[in-house]
């Protein structure tokens, strides 16, 4: 994933309404009524959230009759951790093995 891509999605994840419906839908799938049950914004606002979450990947969505219904997407999710855990050790695939030893000196 280049830095772009996880600097877009960071952006999206640093809204805490957004934070917050990843982690209500983290353990299965749920319709945006009882989304938005749980918030105290308007429809429109909730839409604006999952249109955010769905264009990057976060969410996978689908029509039940008249229903949106909203998922996790563990993949995306797991890449961005898996990406931030790189950045956050010493491992062969980490940016800092390429550079040189002592090129400041």
């Amino acid at each position: 994933m280049s830095y772009q891509a996880l600097a877009t999605l960071l952006k999206v994840l640093s809204d805490p309404s957004r934070l917050e419906i990843l982690d209500l839908i983290s353990c299965g799938e749920l319709c945006a009524c009882d989304l938005l049950a749980h918030f105290q914004f308007s429809q429109p606002t909730l839409s604006h959230h999952m249109k955010a979450l769905v264009d990057c990947d976060l969410v996978l969505t689908r029509k039940e009759g008249n229903k949106h219904m909203y998922q996790l997407n563990h993949e995306t999710f797991d890449l961005v951790n898996e990406n931030l855990k790189t950045m956050n050790t010493a491992n062969q695939r980490c940016i800092c093995n390429n550079l040189k030893s002592g090129a400041c000196s």
